[in-house]
């Protein structure tokens, strides 16, 4: 099912390309980097390869109020594969979210393209056909956060 709706995020990271690619073909790098703001990662299963697939748990703090897991109260689950990884430029992965939620079912795309500038790599993140349970702004605010988190995890 597709929904047309999408997202675009982009953030300079002070790092190569190279380094940038690495971190999101390590499970331990995506469980670190990967959950916005407070939350936490644990990665189920991690085949990090074109065609392979990942399953994964964003568990969000125990003080945490104003959201509510998609999964359960304070989890999102979800799973997925990579569908296209050029080396040091690009990867996409495409998710589908663990709910009965039928507002988050269907697959979303996240394209994360690494362009090489002065001063390190500019990442785009695209997402489309974001479930309509998700609001936009907090796509981008989700993708800006965990950009965020990949910059401090690369060193940039």
């Amino acid at each position: 099912m597709t929904t047309g709706r999408s997202t675009t995020v982009s953030r300079l990271i002070a790092a190569p390309p190279e380094r940038i690619y690495r971190a999101f073909l390590d499970a331990e790098a995506v469980a670190t980097w990967l959950p916005p703001a407070s939350m936490t990662g644990i990665v189920h299963a991690f085949e990090g390869w074109e065609g392979g697939a990942f399953s994964m748990s964003l568990v969000y703090p125990d003080d945490e109020t104003s959201q509510l897991g998609k999964t359960s109260e304070k989890t999102d689950r979800f799973e997925g594969r990579f569908a296209r990884l050029v080396a040091d430029q690009q990867i996409v992965w495409v998710t589908v979210f663990d709910s009965e939620d039928e507002s988050f079912s269907g697959e979303m795309t996240l394209a994360t393209t690494l362009s090489r500038v002065d001063g390190g790599t500019v990442v785009t993140m695209v997402c489309e056909d974001i479930p309509s349970g998700i609001r936009l702004e907090d796509n981008e605010e989700g993708c800006r956060l965990t950009l965020d988190k990949l910059a401090a995890f690369v060193g940039g």
